[in-house]
């Protein structure tokens, strides 16, 4: 399959109800927020563990294994790379592109986000095509604080302190409501030096759809996916800055404090209102 020919920017578009949708370790797991505006975030690499997550469940098959995994040691993967045969019969010098063009093929995650594969075995370094912004969510996000309580204790020694009683208190973080905005680029050149394919493009999408439904977890709450505007360039290079485009996607408040997708209007362009050379289209 060809790599992708064109320039792809998008506008991704999920939410959170009564979860936490990214907790920072650093402040005791409560949901990163930013703290002069309160609008709430999640990092560009909490969004590719979704991806990648999503492409490992789906069980592709060859070329779409996952390298940065659960439990994954990664020079081990990468050494893997120089025990081919076909890299083996490299000179040195072309050991590392070799290598480096084995890992491509064989992850998927290396292939889009790219990798520093210098680590052990040297595989060179991958600059991928696919790149995120932090989310930030529209509007400002309270987090809340709720007390838990676990009906067992963990040790007899716990259970004889509390007299039978046998209860765990805990804490638990969430966010009420709050919708956030991702922006992302795809870069055509890039994804020829990776082999970034028209497969994984579709793959990727899908992915970014449907990240969410195989990722519930009780700290999560409920998200959801809501909206995904992609928007094509005809040429390889682009034909406008992502940043005008992404200004046409308009985001409206009905009512304050939201709490449900429904209080918000998202508002498109008409395609009669893109500039020449770019095409929109709503993929959710």
């Amino acid at each position: 399959m060809s790599t992708i020919n064109n320039r792809y920017d998008f506008v991704l578009l999920f939410d959170v109800k009564d979860g936490n949708p990214n907790g920072d370790p650093d402040a005791g797991n409560l949901p990163r927020v930013d703290p002069e505006t309160g609008n709430g975030l999640v990092t560009d690499v909490c969004i590719k563990r979704k991806v990648r997550n999503y492409v490992q469940l789906m069980n592709k098959g060859t070329g779409y294994d996952i390298f940065v995994k659960e439990k994954a040691i990664l020079n081990n993967l990468i050494d893997e790379a120089h025990e081919q045969e076909d890299v083996k019969k490299k000179e040195k010098a072309d050991k590392t592109e070799a290598a480096r063009q084995f890992m491509c093929g064989k992850y998927f995650d290396v292939r889009t986000f790219g990798a520093v594969m210098s680590t052990g075995k040297n595989a060179g370094q991958v600059r991928g095509p696919v790149q995120f912004t932090f989310a930030r969510s529209v509007d400002q996000v309270v987090p809340l604080e709720h007390s838990i309580t676990r009906m067992a204790v963990t040790t007899p020694a716990e259970a004889e302190k509390q007299e039978g009683d046998n209860r765990t208190m805990g804490r638990k973080f969430t966010v009420p409501y709050g919708l956030y905005r991702c922006h992302g680029f795809i870069s055509a050149p890039l994804a020829a030096q990776t082999g970034f394919s028209e497969n994984d493009l579709t793959l990727f999408w899908d992915a970014l759809k449907m990240m969410f439904e195989h990722d519930h977890s009780a700290a999560r709450g409920q998200m959801a996916t809501r909206k995904l505007i992609v928007f094509k360039h005809d040429s390889a290079m682009g034909n406008h800055p992502a940043h005008v485009l992404f200004d046409k996607v308009k985001i409206e408040a009905k009512q304050k404090p939201a709490r449900d997708f429904s209080d918000y209007s998202v508002v498109m362009p008409s395609q009669a209102d893109m500039p020449d050379g770019v095409t929109m289209e709503v993929k959710l």
